[in-house]
């Protein structure tokens, strides 16, 4: 039988003790939530919907989006932007996620579980922190074209 500890337990076992990143462990949770009122034309390809601003040194646990019906065989990403709107990872989070769909996880539909602990910075391809924001956005990659609503909630961890 063997033990295996993850770095969180090594590094309080450690003498001396190794301090844990704060997004890590004890980190502050927070929550961005909302519902957007989506128009006919808002949900044709290459259509983005700016879900939250999220700032760049948090750590995302979990990511629900969610949709009614918008037509079409619609689908779409999700992924991050620049808080000026230029994309950094169109589907970083999600790939063709098909609309009518009740909220669902999609933290790691795409992304690959090492992601878990990263800093957001990182998994938009950035080597440092540039302080700020980036955006958790959904983007169409099929055309749906009717009206309807697109509901998020993201959890993420700040120090």
């Amino acid at each position: 039988m063997t033990t295996r500890n993850s770095d969180l337990v090594a590094n309080l076992e450690a003498s001396p003790q190794v301090a844990n990143k704060a997004q890590e462990l004890q980190g502050v949770v927070r929550i961005a939530q909302g519902n957007v009122a989506l128009l006919a034309g808002d949900s044709t390809n290459g259509d983005i919907v700016m879900l939250a601003p999220v700032p760049s040194n948090a750590t995302i646990m979990s990511l629900r989006v969610g949709s009614d019906a918008l037509g079409g065989s619609c689908t779409y990403d999700v992924g991050i932007y620049t808080d000026a709107g230029g994309v950094k990872d169109i589907d970083f989070f999600a790939t063709s996620v098909a609309d009518g769909a009740a909220v669902a996880e999609l933290r790691y539909e795409a992304a690959n579980l090492n992601t878990t602990g990263q800093q957001l910075y990182t998994m938009a391809g950035d080597s440092t922190d540039p302080g700020g924001f980036y955006y958790i956005a959904a983007t169409f990659d099929a055309t749906g074209g009717t009206a309807g609503d697109m509901a998020f909630i993201i959890e993420y961890v700040v120090n």
